[in-house]
């Protein structure tokens, strides 16, 4: 018995040995040589980005838009999701020193089935790719490739052919372009999904993160997964609470905070980064430019003319340790008859309503207001179709706005934007319900 028990602790210990060396093999690895253009170094325990010679945290935004602005309030990086008019997008952030992290764009591991069982596909995509790294290898503005945007990584058997595919493409970046590292991107942090990438997937240089409301435990989880996956990471896209995390109205519509508030929000998760952390290489906020997500304003830093929220200006207090000369107008909140949004406001159908806003220190006369009406995009009905502006009205001088209710019924929302004389702005909207009279 006695013989029995200490032939299996001798089993036990080798098998703890095995798995010991095999996690130090997969996070110790030869530093890439100093003649590369962009590389990732671990001394010790700190994982170092360099850029030509020199260390580099990435501090800047994903977006593309507006280059120039992004530079003025300390941004040094810029990130795409594919590559249309990557050479354009690739010479202007030369232009006004910004390194660019260019997205490859790949469907996701749930299309298995669909594409990558079918092999033309396959090879369509991978002719595709190596043609653009080929062409785009030697930018001076390329920090790194981005394969895939939140793919979904698995261990089920059925994602293989994704997994390989995956794996085709980094290989052929590796070899095609060795001076510049290649990541992807997860949903928050997934300790499978990471398991699963270091297990099955061949050298990819860091772990990206898109990450919003999950972000204050993101350094929680890493310290406590740190003994399985303790590989270098970026945090690719973080930012306000997103629709999907915050209260809904009865009818599910997402209620969205003022542009004020949620400036509040980005810095307040700011100082979530886990920046602190040796893996860390740098965050990009989202998002840069302006960007329909569920609502034109949801995550949106800029508008289309490149008038900065008070979330971009946050950024720049953040960045640079100076706020902007002229701060965005501030706005507390906006009432429809009287109600704010989680009172679950129902109209009748083509019935006046007043809609109405409160500032805080910012004279309603000195602001221009911008108010319109727009269908939900989100509404089952609407399918895929580009949700449609029922009203548009510019006010001067005034905080409210007396509006006709739709004589369609469904989901809507009312937006206003204040802009000051020097073109920054701040933003509100209240969902509301119409329903049609008898």
């Amino acid at each position: 018995m006695w013989i029995s028990i200490r032939k299996g602790r001798g089993y036990c210990l080798i098998l703890m040995a095995l798995v010991f060396c095999f996690f130090t093999q997969c996070n110790t690895s030869p530093a890439p040589a100093d003649s590369r253009k962009v590389f990732i170094r671990k001394e010790g325990k700190q994982y170092t980005l360099y850029r030509e010679g020199q260390p580099f945290v990435i501090r800047g935004a994903a977006g593309y838009t507006h280059p120039g602005k992004l530079r003025a309030i300390g941004g040094n990086t810029i990130r795409t999701w594919d590559t249309t008019n990557i050479g354009a997008i690739l010479d202007e952030a030369q232009r006004h020193h910004l390194a660019v992290i260019v997205g490859l764009p790949m469907p996701g591991s749930d299309y298995t089935g669909y594409f990558y069982k079918d092999t033309a596909r396959v090879a369509a995509q991978y002719r595709a790719f190596s043609r653009t790294v080929q062409q785009y290898k030697d930018h001076p503005a390329l920090l790194m490739w981005c394969l895939g945007n939140e793919p979904g990584f698995s261990f089920k058997w059925r994602y293989r052919p994704f997994i390989k595919a995956f794996n085709d493409l980094l290989d052929m970046i590796h070899a095609t372009d060795p001076d510049h590292p290649v990541t992807t991107t997860m949903i928050n942090f997934s300790i499978w999904e990471a398991l699963c990438i270091k297990w099955k997937v061949h050298d990819l240089d860091l772990v990206s993160f898109n990450i919003f409301g999950q972000l204050p435990g993101l350094q929680r989880k890493l310290d406590k997964y740190a003994w399985l996956w303790n590989g270098p990471f970026l945090v690719s896209e973080w930012g306000t609470y997103g629709p999907w995390e915050v209260s809904r109205t009865a009818w599910g519509a997402p209620v969205e905070n003022t542009g004020t508030k949620k400036a509040e929000q980005y810095q307040q998760l700011y100082t979530q980064l886990p920046a602190r952390n040796p893996r860390f290489l740098g965050a990009l906020v989202f998002y840069w430019g302006q960007k329909q997500e569920l609502t034109p304003t949801w995550f949106s830093l800029l508008d289309e003319k490149g008038g900065m929220t008070a979330a971009a200006g946050v950024m720049q207090e953040l960045w640079t340790g100076h706020p902007p000369a002229h701060a965005a107008p501030p706005l507390k909140y906006m009432l429809l008859d009287g109600r704010g949004a989680m009172d679950n406001i129902i109209f009748p159908a083509n019935t006046a309503q007043t809609a109405e806003i409160l500032m805080e220190n910012a004279p309603a006369d000195s602001l221009a207001l911008h108010w319109e009406i727009w269908q939900e995009d989100w509404f089952s009905e609407l399918g895929k179709q580009q949700p449609v502006k029922v009203q548009d009205t510019l006010i001067t001088g005034s905080s409210q706005w007396t509006f006709t209710a739709p004589r369609q019924e469904g989901p809507y929302r009312v937006y206003v934007k204040v802009t000051d004389r020097q073109g920054s702005f701040s933003t509100a909207n209240t969902p509301f319900y119409v329903v049609e009279q008898e």
